[in-house]
């Protein structure tokens, strides 16, 4: 019994010691003033400490005023102000992202102006859907003979050349040789009138279709296929590349083919469609059919045409005969075989296959090519026009110059050839022969050698890789808008006086600058202007903000109808919501995309202060996507794929046209004046360094 008592009592003072250090502990944080998720200061530096410390006062919490992280309903949470910097920099960590934002109010993407007016439209109308180049005057203005090269350095002439003399160069057929006057099932396309190459004839212009939010509409031609190579999960150049594509192709009369590299990666197709977070706002355009997504895996069988170069001896047709009885495949020549079908292959064998990976991507567009014909480009490249007329002419055939080598040497960021063709044949052919090697340099010295570097036509740099001229050396004529002198990360860089010269070959109209002081700008000028670009009108730019930014319901269970009505949300919607408040898993949470909500939450806590230009690091700027290499139908950025484009970069230019184009009423066109018709495309990410 003694003992009994003896451990009663030290158990009763176990408790009473547990109870006193709970009380100790509830009173310390009671008194530093932490409750629930209300941001404490402690242990921070000085907030108002530093070089600025009148222009932006810390941030306290009132007297039972509602904590940051409030969220808008059932929504997700909202941003939250954890410090200041000795600078006066706001410390805020956003959901979506690990590390912390710094946010300079005086100068970020919420209240930095826009200098001038962007004319969208500078393309005009989009060529006719039979519309076709020629692309031998083409090559007359931005080459010269093909012995001379005469014009081969000026690129200002060829670009100039594109941009203002269309008329010189693109026609209309007469009807009976147009495209779209031709037989369905005779196409080089597998799908051109888009089923299956079953009808006899196109569909009239004036019956095709236009395109919703959930149908593409269809084509009154035919369908050309583009292809597009890509290893691993979605990055932001797969959106810049994307987003280009939407921006400026015939959609109803494209088809986009994606690529994933499914050999080492066996569940790629799967990934991309279910767990990619940034891919997951392109669902809409793969269910609407203007994107496919598919696996590449390296065929050991490529069915090539019956050529007659091929044709086997007396013996050897005796062998034919006998192993198409039996149903056998016949050794042709080395690395062809013909089956019992008569079909002709193109075979690789097993230690040809092991060394594939080191330059699978120079294989895949000859391959890809040759079954399905069109066009491919490396993800690096962005379309600034409509490339139809460039590949509908019956031949099609081109690649872009490498470098300024005269002859053979051939660039295939940009390749276009016509499928199952003796060409197409001929690359594959030499390619495996040579060990299944489909570099360009090498396969236009096979095609030099063998007098068949003409077939695939040369095109110059103006027309893909206008930069490419003066990154190859001096060039001839005024020089080109912009000027980078050859440096390919000038595209990104958006800081003051970053690109100093680049408009010194500009000979065009004044840009028309917004009336505004954008010296300096008070919080309340701010609020009348549409100084986001995800968001700007095009025809005001000083339009009010919109309402579905101030007012907007971060509900994922509803979206906005033309009518103003709800309706549920589809599937690939849902995912898309999902993914986007969930964190951004699978490795994208580096950037994140400011919800209105959270735009709304910013602009309550006062984060945004006064605009002032001498402490923007990337200030307004003259730049509009109009005068970004006018006349080009590509830019090649040429990899960067760690870089990211700077505020008011070239490359954020045409961002914001994106934006203002795919997002409901941002206000602004394409360059060939069209609205988008089809789903809401969210927005680019933000980078929290550009803050």
């Amino acid at each position: 019994m003694p003992r009994d008592l003896g451990a009663r009592t030290k158990l009763l003072q176990v408790i009473s010691l547990s109870i006193l250090i709970l009380l100790i502990i509830g009173f310390v944080f009671t008194w530093n003033g932490s409750s629930g998720d209300t941001p404490r200061f402690a242990g921070l530096e000085d907030p108002i400490e530093g070089e600025y410390p009148d222009k932006a006062p810390a941030y306290e919490p009132e007297h039972n005023a509602p904590a940051p992280v409030a969220t808008v309903g059932e929504g997700p949470p909202l941003p939250t102000i954890v410090g200041r910097t000795k600078l006066g920099l706001y410390k805020v960590k956003f959901p979506a992202l690990e590390q912390i934002v710094l946010i300079n109010p005086d100068a970020n993407v919420l209240n930095r102006p826009h200098l001038v007016v962007s004319k969208d439209d500078y393309l005009g109308p989009r060529p006719h859907v039979d519309t076709e180049v020629d692309a031998v005057q083409i090559l007359n203005v931005c080459r010269g003979s093909y012995k001379q090269l005469e014009h081969i350095k000026n690129t200002s002439r060829c670009i100039d050349y594109l941009a203002h003399q269309q008329n010189e160069y693109t026609f209309l057929p007469v009807l009976s040789k147009r495209a779209s006057q031709q037989d369905p099932r005779q196409s080089e396309y597998l799908n051109a009138d888009g089923h299956g190459n079953t009808k006899s004839k196109y569909i009239p212009l004036d019956e095709a279709e236009q395109a919703t939010k959930t149908w593409r509409g269809t084509c009154p031609g035919p369908i050309i296929p583009y292809h597009v190579y890509w290893r691993g999960p979605a990055s932001w150049r797969v959106e810049l590349f994307l987003k280009a594509y939407l921006y400026t192709q015939n959609l109803p009369c494209s088809q986009l083919n994606l690529w994933l590299d499914s050999d080492p990666f066996p569940n790629a197709v799967h990934d991309m469609l279910n767990n990619d977070p940034l891919f997951a706002r392109f669902l809409p355009l793969v269910e609407r059919g203007d994107i496919l997504v598919r696996a590449w895996h390296f065929p050991r069988r490529i069915p090539i045409p019956y050529l007659s170069e091929d044709n086997p001896d007396e013996s050897a047709m005796k062998t034919l005969v006998a192993n198409e009885a039996l149903g056998k495949d016949t050794i042709i020549s080395p690395n062809i075989v013909q089956d019992a079908h008569k079909q002709r292959w193109i075979t690789l064998s097993s230690r040809q296959m092991t060394f594939l990976p080191v330059a699978v991507s120079d294989a895949v567009r000859f391959v890809v090519l040759h079954l399905h014909g069109g066009i491919y480009f490396d993800m690096d490249i962005l379309m600034l026009r409509d490339m139809r007329p460039l590949i509908l002419p019956t031949n099609h055939s081109f690649a872009e110059r490498w470098a300024m080598n005269v002859d053979g040497g051939y660039n295939t960021a940009v390749l276009s050839m016509t499928a199952n063709s003796s060409l197409s044949t001929y690359f594959l052919r030499g390619a495996v022969s040579m060990g299944v090697n489909f570099h360009p340099l090498v396969l236009g010295i096979m095609a030099k050698k063998d007098g068949r570097n003409r077939e695939l036509m040369t095109m110059e740099h103006g027309l893909f890789d206008p930069l490419w001229t003066n990154y190859a050396g001096p060039y001839d004529g005024k020089p080109i808008v912009p000027d980078h002198a050859g440096d390919y990360s000038r595209a990104f860089d958006g800081k003051a006086n970053g690109n100093k010269g680049e408009w010194q070959g500009y000979e065009g109209a004044q840009l028309h600058e917004l009336e505004i002081n954008v010296t300096t700008i008070s919080n309340e000028d701010l609020k009348a202007i549409a100084n986001v670009e995800h968001y700007r009108s095009n025809d005001t730019h000083n339009s009010l903000l919109k309402k579905e930014i101030i007012d907007a319901n971060d509900s994922s269970t509803n979206i906005e109808t033309s009518n103003n009505t709800t309706q549920p949300l589809s599937p690939h919607e849902s995912k898309i919501s999902h993914l986007r408040v969930s964190n951004q898993p699978i490795g994208y949470k580096d950037s994140f995309v400011l919800s209105p909500s959270e735009i709304r939450h910013l602009l309550n806590l006062s984060i945004v202060s006064n605009y002032e230009m001498s402490s923007d690091r990337y200030p307004p700027t003259n730049r509009t996507l109009e005068n970004f290499y006018h006349g080009a139908y590509t830019y090649h950025i040429h990899n960067q794929w760690s870089s990211h484009p700077e505020p008011n970069s070239w490359l954020n230019v045409m961002q914001a046209a994106h934006d203002g184009f795919f997002d409901r009423g941002g206000g602004r066109t394409n360059a060939y004046g069209e609205m988008w018709k089809g789903p809401p495309i969210s927005r680019y990410n933000l980078w929290p360094e550009f803050f």
